[in-house]
């Protein structure tokens, strides 16, 4: 018999509710627990006493059932998708915006990082979400030898390198559309992009499926998830997009959905439908940036929820469940997506600060050079990275795409180290390289 990985929870309906059934149980229990953690029945029900489990539970959905918010968004039998907001949850949202809306220089503390954000920032960590959020898929390409092959522009020499280069490319739209409204043709768009060149399981790039053969299974082979028909993803899809181009700013009479809630929505709902047959997560993850950069809400730009998804895909995957197996309750989803964001954020600061203390690192070591007030950023980056690699060569391409740069700027910026005997040129067929020689810190006279 298949074990089932989630419980689904009892039924909650206020019209058959017995009060006396629950009355005991309002005082001692609210939405989330002591530790502030929405629990669902699965996971309720392990923590109190079997025989009052279910009244207890009944309980907690009452409490719930006051603060939930519908959107208009159903399952396939017409139930309603919903999510609250608890106290817990609002202190998460108010972190998240907080954040999203600083800039770079003020995560970091560091004026510095300014100029990182302008040179180097914004490749190297959308080359980061890229990397992780095909690893998630399954790739099994190291991270250093994929982002080589972003920064060389190197084609890639397997499916795995290609999902990398697609999702690169994928994110790299999304920032580009984030101006237009949702539509069917951008989310086909998104997909072709994902998958372009990988042959995963006949999925054909940027069509929906045709069939229902498809299902999401529990890591042991069991089936913990069957999306709708592939007959009614059209007018499903065609309803998401216009829940995600509907106003909940709060403003002349609107709902206010916080954009933050409404992008992880948007990400989820990708992942329920499941309207591919493959790159469906891609394609979420992808569209939780575009609304995000829609709301401007930039720093997402630099963010990468992958990694951190990645490094807790059970979690990921029971969220989704608990939201399934509880009256479409988003609440679960959302809450774990929080999170998420929230650690990614933390990760960011720490690469910031990182990125800042080598930047002084190189003010510190061209210090006393002859060279330091000639060098702009890029080219003391450059060396900074050349002292502890002697040895590497560098390519116009690489220096291109790590910094943003033009390749003509990136061209001029390492002639001029070759120019000023700190690098040496030499050629590889037609490429030319620039090699940072064994006594670098000799020539800097440092």
């Amino acid at each position: 018999m298949a074990r089932t990985l989630v419980e689904k929870a009892p039924l909650f309906d206020i019209s058959k509710l017995d009060f006396a059934q629950i009355s005991p149980y309002l005082s001692s229990y609210n939405i989330t627990d002591e530790k502030d953690r929405y629990l669902h029945w699965d996971q309720l029900k392990r923590r109190v006493p079997r025989d009052k489990a279910v009244s207890i539970w009944y309980a907690i959905k009452f409490k719930r059932m006051v603060q939930q918010k519908y959107i208009p968004l159903q399952d396939p039998a017409g139930g309603r998708f919903s999510y609250c907001v608890p106290h817990s949850m609002e202190a998460k949202l108010h972190q998240i915006v907080k954040l999203a809306g600083a800039t770079v220089g003020s995560i970091a503390g560091s004026e510095a990082s300014e100029t990182i954000q302008k040179k180097y920032l914004v490749s190297s960590l959308i080359m980061e979400e890229a990397i992780t959020s095909a690893q998630l898929e399954g790739a099994s390409t190291t991270r250093a030898v994929a982002k080589k092959m972003l920064e060389d522009e190197r084609e890639p020499i397997d499916e795995d390198e290609r999902m990398i280069l697609n999702n690169f490319l994928l994110l790299r739209h999304a920032e580009k559309m984030c101006k237009e409204e949702l539509s069917i043709d951008m989310i086909l768009e998104f997909h072709a992009i994902a998958i372009s060149g990988t042959g995963e399981n006949n999925v054909v790039p940027g069509e929906f499926r045709s069939n229902d053969d498809i299902y999401v299974d529990d890591g042991h082979g069991d089936i913990a998830y069957k999306p709708p028909s592939h007959e009614l993803i059209f007018d499903r899809i065609n309803k998401l997009c216009e829940f995600a181009n509907m106003d909940h700013s709060g403003t002349n009479g609107c709902e206010f959905i916080p954009p933050v809630i409404k992008a992880i929505i948007l990400h989820f709902m990708i992942g329920y439908e499941h309207p591919f047959r493959d790159g469906n997560g891609r394609t979420a993850r992808a569209l939780f940036y575009w609304y995000m950069l829609k709301h401007e809400y930039n720093l997402f730009r630099y963010v990468s929820i992958s990694k951190h998804i990645k490094d807790n895909a059970k979690g990921y995957g029971l969220s989704y469940l608990y939201s399934e197996k509880d009256q479409n309750d988003l609440t679960y989803f959302i809450d774990f997506q929080l999170d998420i964001i929230l650690e990614s954020f933390d990760a960011l600061q720490r690469y910031l600060k990182d990125k800042t203390n080598e930047f002084y690192e190189v003010i510190e070591l061209l210090e006393n050079s002859k060279f330091n007030s000639s060098l702009n950023f890029v080219q003391k980056d450059l060396i900074k990275k050349g002292t502890k690699e002697p040895g590497r060569l560098f390519t116009v391409k690489e220096v291109s795409n790590s910094y943003s740069i033009s390749a003509n700027t990136a061209r001029n910026h390492l002639n001029d180290l070759v120019d000023k005997k700190i690098f040496i040129s030499s050629r590889d067929g037609k490429t030319l390289l620039y090699l940072v020689p064994s006594d670098i810190r000799k020539r800097l006279k440092i």
